[in-house]
C-alpha cells in the first residue's frame, strides 16, 4: 500500500498549528527534547520537518555502558535504545506539539522494538530535561493509555534525560544522504502504513496535564 507521509504530517500541521519545511531551517534552537521511536532514521527525518525544529541528531540513550557505537547498540550489547537529539525553538514550537508528532512517528504500543526492528534499542521512550518536560510526557502517556486508541498497553517509557551519545556520522541525515535505500527501508517496514491506518484523521492532543 502506497502513502505520502508528506500529505499526513502536512495534515497534523494544520491541526497542530504548526508547518514543516523541507529541510531543518537554522533557527534559535534555545530548548531539546530527546525522543526514542525506533530507527532514528525515520525520527529524525520526521522531526526535521517540524518549523521550530532545529538539526536533528541520531544517537543512543537510555543505557549504562558509555560511548557506544552502533554496532554495540544494534547487536544488543548495551540497553541504550536508538534517540533523538531534537533542538527546538520554543516561540515556534511547543513541546506538546513536539509529543503529539512523536506519537504520529512510531507505535507506542510496541514493547519489543519498531515494526521490522526488533529488541529493546528500537522501543519507545521520552526522555525528558525538566520538570515541565516529565509533567508533560507522562500526562500525554497517561491520556493515550487512557483514551483506548490501541488495544495493547502504551509502553512508552518516560525517564529522565542522561548521557546522550551522537551516531556515526553516517548515521546523520542519512534519509538525505542514502535517500533510495531509505526510502526502500522506510516502505518496507509498514512504519507510514501503520501510521496511516491508525493516526489518519486524529487531531486529538492527548493530555492530562494542564497545559
Amino acid at each position: 500500500m502506497t502513502y505520502s507521509m508528506k500529505n499526513t504530517f502536512t495534515a497534523l500541521a494544520l491541526a497542530f498549528g504548526f508547518f514543516f519545511t523541507l529541510s531543518a531551517p537554522a533557527i534559535a534552537a534555545d530548548k531539546v527534547a530527546y525522543f526514542a521511536g525506533g530507527c532514528f532514521w525515520c525520527t529524525e527525518a520526521d522531526f526535521e520537518k517540524i518549523d521550530g525544529v532545529g538539526d536533528v541528531i541520531s544517537g543512543f540513550m537510555g543505557g549504562a555502558e558509555p560511548d557506544p557505537s552502533y554496532r554495540d547498540v544494534a547487536y544488543g550489547r548495551t540497553t541504550h535504545r536508538e534517540t533523538v537529539k531534537v533542538p527546538y525553538d520554543d516561540t515556534k514550537v511547543s513541546y506538546q506539539q513536539l509529543l503529539s508528532a512523536f506519537w504520529r512517528m512510531h507505535d507506542p504500543s510496541d514493547g519489543k522494538g519498531s515494526f521490522v526492528d526488533r529488541g529493546r534499542h528500537y522501543s519507545s521512550a521520552i526522555f525528558y530535561v525538566d520538570a515541565e518536560q516529565k509533567r508533560l510526557a507522562e500526562g500525554a502517556v497517561a491520556a493515550l493509555m487512557n483514551s483506548e486508541k490501541f488495544d495493547r498497553p502504551i509502553t512508552t517509557e518516560v525517564a529522565k534525560a542522561e548521557g546522550f551519545y551522537a551516531a556515526e556520522g553516517y548515521h546523520q541525515d542519512y534519509y538525505k544522504k542514502a535517500a533510495t535505500k531509505y526510502k526502500y527501508y522506510r516502505f518496507r517496514s509498514g512504519r507510514d502504513q501503520f501510521i496511516k491506518a491508525v493516526w489518519k484523521g486524529d487531531d486529538k492532543v492527548y493530555q492530562l496535564a494542564a497545559r
